[in-house]
């Protein structure tokens, strides 16, 4: 394979989430989310797993960002979780929540770090949940006063800022068919959610402008979906309708300040829409900076009359069947297929022009085993090899024409994979979550070259 080189001033970094690695639920005045809930309730996640401690980052933050600086990471993703801020979700700051996250700041801008703070990755007080959740509109006008309380203390610091972390997630899993927290099952519920969610972001979003924020974004799990048969036109309609539910429903009233009206028309076969208010696509569509895009699997589908549909995709049921994934599959059992990456840069390029782009997620879960190798290193050749295709399908959409920034590895540490606790591992180090040891992979320093070489 020819050397590849990307743009001076690429971002090369890792992500992380809140919930996932920081542990410490009850330490300093930190609330429950509905993850804590939802993680106590039987069934819900892989043999009982919580995230109480996870990968105690909480404590262990300045042993994992003197990690990230000797890997070269110019940028790290991390979330801050609003049950550390407002335990409630609403009134009272909890100023020890907030003295974490400025310990983290200053450590991670020491050693030359860029902090990226994403606002919202899924860990809502479980307080607000109470009330409704992002069902209620409420919860959006929360969020709105909660941005603007973190960016009073780290605003003079942290340069960009995204609100949300895939409300795909948030709205279809959480309140669609309840594999996340909180666990509903209601599709009305989940198209509810959505409109929230994006509320929120929007009213977030020129909270944190108006405080004087450099760089404002959003992050979604926007998917590259595609048709079982290119000719076949049923197939291509079932093309539209996920489109639709996944992207657009987004990416529409995001960037071009209205809901497709096809998709408006599907949601009223399910839910009356009396959620959206006149103005309320204006104010999703504050003007944003950047676009976060995780991407980790393709989807195909195709459409049959007796398709099973799926739940987290709500009114696909009796028109639409997704095939099963083809190949070799990650450990998640997902779909192996770069050229996706490269197909959905260029489509959010052509479709949604002059946002800039940054892959805030991308990565590949397998059973790492220590000793794997005679030396005691974990040679993670899989995950090499996935990450190798994906960077390189991402400078094919530099290539192209595609104003891409940045790349975020999924994940820096191995850490709680929500409703699959942790026998799924992600990361590019190791965690030993009996002795919270961490140990390099193989993929840590084969991205450590990629970085310091700022290429292929």
């Amino acid at each position: 394979m020819s050397e590849l080189r990307f743009p001076e001033g690429f971002r090369w970094g890792a992500a992380t989430a809140a919930y996932q690695i920081e542990g410490a639920v009850r330490d300093d005045g930190r609330g429950p989310s509905i993850w804590d809930t939802f993680s106590r309730t039987p069934g819900k996640v892989h043999q009982g797993h919580t995230g109480d401690v996870a990968c105690d980052h909480y404590h262990r933050y300045a042993d994992d960002v003197a990690l990230m600086a000797e890997l070269g990471l110019r940028t790290y993703r991390f979330s801050v979780a609003w049950p550390r801020i407002q335990p409630d979700g609403t009134g009272p700051v909890n100023p020890r929540g907030l003295d974490f996250y400025d310990r983290l700041v200053d450590a991670l801008l020491a050693r030359g770090i860029d902090p990226l703070v994403t606002l919202y990755h899924w860990d809502l007080p479980q307080a607000l949940e109470d009330r409704g959740g992002w069902t209620a509109r409420e919860t959006a006008e929360h969020f709105a006063t909660y941005a603007t309380v973190v960016h009073a203390r780290l605003g003079d610091r942290v340069r960009t800022w995204t609100t949300l972390n895939e409300p795909w997630c948030s709205a279809y899993l959480g309140y669609g068919n309840g594999v996340h927290a909180p666990g509903v099952r209601d599709a009305g519920a989940a198209f509810t959610a959505v409109h929230h969610l994006l509320l929120g972001h929007g009213l977030a979003a020129r909270a944190l402008r108006a405080a004087g924020a450099e760089t404002v974004g959003i992050t979604l799990n926007t998917g590259d979906i595609r048709p079982a048969d290119p000719d076949r036109a049923a197939d291509a309609a079932a093309v539209r309708l996920v489109d639709g539910l996944q992207n657009r429903i987004f990416l529409d009233p995001l960037l071009r300040a209205a809901y497709p009206d096809d998709v408006l028309d599907h949601v009223a076969r399910i839910v009356e829409p009396t959620f959206l208010r006149d103005g309320d696509e204006k104010l999703i569509a504050a003007p944003i900076d950047l676009l976060g895009v995780n991407y980790y699997s393709p989807t195909y589908v195709a459409g049959r009359p007796d398709g099973a549909g799926n739940e987290a995709y709500p009114g696909t049921d009796g028109a639409v069947e997704f095939l099963p994934p083809a190949g070799p599959l990650t450990d998640m059992g997902w779909m192996i297929e770069p050229a996706g990456l490269t197909r959905l840069l260029e489509r959010l390029a052509a479709d949604y022009p002059g946002v800039p782009l940054l892959v805030t997620e991308n990565g590949a879960a397998y059973p790492d085993k220590t000793g794997s190798d005679p030396a005691g290193e974990i040679v993670d050749t899989d995950r090499i090899a996935y990450l190798d295709g994906h960077l390189r399908a991402a400078h094919e959409a530099i290539a192209r024409g595609v104003d891409l920034r940045g790349y975020l590895v999924w994940s820096l540490l191995d850490n709680f994979e929500w409703a699959e606790g942790y026998r799924k591992r992600f990361g590019i180090v190791h965690v030993d979550y009996l002795t919270q040891r961490r140990t390099l992979k193989a993929s840590a320093r084969w991205y450590q070259e990629v970085i310091s070489r700022n290429g292929l």
